[in-house]
Formats: structure tokens, C-alpha cells, sequence
């Protein structure tokens, strides 16, 4: 679900860089009131595991579409919304600048939708009241899919409506919502499975992690080493069995519109954001730069219908995005954790 700059106008992506920035602002005061420093480990592990966990696209049956986890709720659920909030931002902003996915311009929208939606929205109004006080059980798992499921959809609503108000795009508005919703709700149905999962997993190895007052509870060395070795395995070794078959974005936009491809806005300040985009991911479409005649064997094979194939650097991409996530939010956490004075 993250965005392309190609179908947002300045205006919109501006507005909404601003919406982020101020949720940023807040949630980076609140996490520096009340979160407790041995919580840092864990900003760092979740990130993590949640940018391996978004390269692992799993294809939607019957569709042609595939999807990948957005983790938000797992970060709102275990960090709190605030602390979430940060992760998922740093997440985000890693993988548009290193990795080129998701555009510079759309990095507001990406965040929002991603980001505040499932922490700010989804968590305290569907999530807190359906899981209640009691310990992990049948309705915490119930809250935990329903949540994942309202977050998905509403995430790909703002989407329609950031495109829509763009109005740099020509996708038929009514087609592209029904696209949208409804592969995002089969998308939810999977993201909230694996979310109540994990969700479970930690309840039953710390409990406290869980409780209301989860800020100053610190996770065990096991839980931080368990979710490091499903972070390293997702983004080294599973991405090799990702799906290739469109996410839901571009699959609700080829289906809107009949074209794989859209004539987005290119006007200069998208020229430009495009270009710096180019000069900083270190490996764009998380694999290694291609040569001039490694690409054009790659487009006459795509052209020729042949597969293209995993590029050798994915898993590459895999291991040190996650290092540098984890290595940007643990960062944060440290730098906004209260500082205690002498007395």
C-alpha cells in the first residue's frame, strides 16, 4: 500500500508531510514523558521485524494481487500508539530513501495511512475496547484481526481519497474504491492472523508486555533474540519465496484503469524529487544497482513474458535495511528517553 509520488499532487503531499510531522512531534513528546529506557531494545528488535516482515509479499488466491503485512498493529499493541507511531516512521522513511519504495513527495501519505491510522485510530477505538483488561485469549485474538482489518481498510480509503484529491491521476474514483477495499480486506484477514500470533506468542512468554502498563515493562533477552532470528530469516531468506504478482495498489489500479502502467503527474517538482530519490536508494527495489545491458536483458525478458526472478540483492537489502532500522529506532528511543538529573 505504499504510495508512488506519481499520484499525488504537491499540494496533497505536502499537506499530508505536514499531518506527519506533527503527529511526529506529539507522538516524540509522549514517548519522552512516559517511555522507559529499557523499552529501547525493543523499538529497535519491532522495527525490524517489521521491515523484514513488509518485504515478504504473499499472493492472494484467485486475485492475480498479493499482499505483505503493514505491522502496525503489532507495534500499537506492544509499544503503545505513540512509540508505534515513531517506528513505523522510521520504517518508512528508511525504506523510501534507501530502497526507493514508496515516493519522497507520498512519504506523509505512507506514514499516515501506515502509521497514525493503525496507532492513533484502529488501536484505541476497535482494538483497546474489544480486548478489555482480560489476559490473551479468544477476544484478544478476535480484537487483534478486527483491528488489523479496520486499519487495512481505512488505510487504503485515505489512499482512493489522497489520489482522488490529487486529481493528477485518471483512476475512475468508484472503481478504485471497490478495488481497493475489497483486496485489503482479504489482505487484513491475513495481516490480523499473523498479528494475533505474534500478539499471542508474547503473551505467553511476557504477559507484562501486554498489560496497561507496558511503558516501563522490558522484554527478555529471549524475546528480543526470538524476534531478531525471525527478522534475519524473513529479510535474508524469505523474500526468495515472495510473491511477484502485483500488491493490492497496483493491482486495484491496473484493474480500475485496464493499464499495468499510470501517466502520473511529472511536473518538475516531481522530476526532481524523483531524481534525488535516484541518488540516495543505495539499493533501489531492494537489489543491487543493475548494469545498462544487465537491465535491458531484464526488460527484453519481462517483455518477452520471461521471469525476471529474485535480484541477488534482496536478501542483501533484507539484512541491512533491518540493521538500519533497527540501529534508527533504537536511536530515537535513546535520544527521547527522559534524561534523570543529579541530584
Amino acid at each position: 500500500m505504499h504510495m508512488a509520488d506519481a499520484l499525488l499532487s504537491p499540494a496533497v503531499g505536502g499537506a499530508m508531510w505536514a499531518a506527519a510531522a506533527g503527529v511526529m512531534a506529539y507522538s516524540a513528546r509522549k514517548v519522552k514523558r512516559t517511555f522507559d529506557d529499557r523499552r529501547v531494545p525493543l523499538m529497535g528488535v519491532l522495527g525490524a521485524f517489521v521491515f523484514s516482515a513488509q518485504m515478504i509479499n504473499f499472493s492472494i488466491p484467485g486475485t492475480g494481487s498479493s499482499g505483505h503485512l503493514g505491522g502496525g498493529m503489532i507495534l500499537s499493541i506492544l509499544l503503545g500508539p505513540s512509540a508505534a507511531f515513531v517506528v513505523m516512521a522510521s520504517v518508512l522513511a528508511v525504506q523510501a530513501l534507501l530502497f526507493a519504495d514508496g515516493g519522497l513527495l507520498a512519504l506523509g501519505c505512507n506514514i499516515f495511512n501506515l502509521g497514525f491510522i493503525p496507532a492513533f485510530v484502529a488501536y484505541p477505538l476497535v482494538y483497546r475496547p474489544l480486548a478489555g483488561s482480560a489476559g490473551y485469549g479468544t477476544r484478544r485474538a478476535i480484537a487483534a484481526v478486527l483491528a488489523s482489518v479496520v486499519a487495512l481498510q481505512l488505510g487504503a480509503f485515505c489512499v482512493v481519497l489522497e489520489t482522488t484529491l490529487s486529481g493528477v491521476s485518471e483512476i475512475p474514483f468508484v472503481a478504485f474504491l471497490l478495488l481497493m477495499q475489497s483486496i485489503h480486506l482479504a489482505i487484513g484477514l491475513v495481516e490480523g492472523v499473523a498479528t494475533a500470533g505474534v500478539i499471542g506468542f508474547i503473551a505467553r512468554a511476557r504477559p507484562e508486555l501486554l498489560s496497561q502498563d507496558r511503558a516501563r515493562a522490558a522484554a527478555s533477552r529471549p524475546i528480543l533474540a526470538t524476534l531478531v532470528v525471525i527478522a534475519i530469516v524473513s529479510g535474508g531468506a524469505l523474500c526468495w519465496l515472495a510473491s511477484s504478482r502485483p500488491d493490492g495498489l497496483e493491482w486495484s489500479i491496473a484493474r480500475a484503469t485496464g493499464k499495468e502502467e499510470i501517466a502520473g503527474a511529472r511536473g518538475s517538482v516531481h522530476r526532481w524529487i524523483e531524481w534525488a530519490q535516484k541518488k540516495v536508494a543505495l539499493l533501489p527495489g531492494y537489489g543491487f544497482r543493475p548494469e545498462a545491458g544487465a537491465a535491458q536483458s531484464q526488460d527484453d525478458d519481462a517483455a518477452r513474458g520471461g521471469a525476471v526472478g529474485v535480484d541477488p540483492g534482496t536478501p542483501v537489502s533484507g539484512l541491512v535495511g533491518g540493521l538500519v532500522v533497527l540501529a534508527l529506532a533504537a536511536l530515537i528511543g535513546w535520544l527521547l528517553k527522559p534524561r534523570r538529573t543529579a541530584a
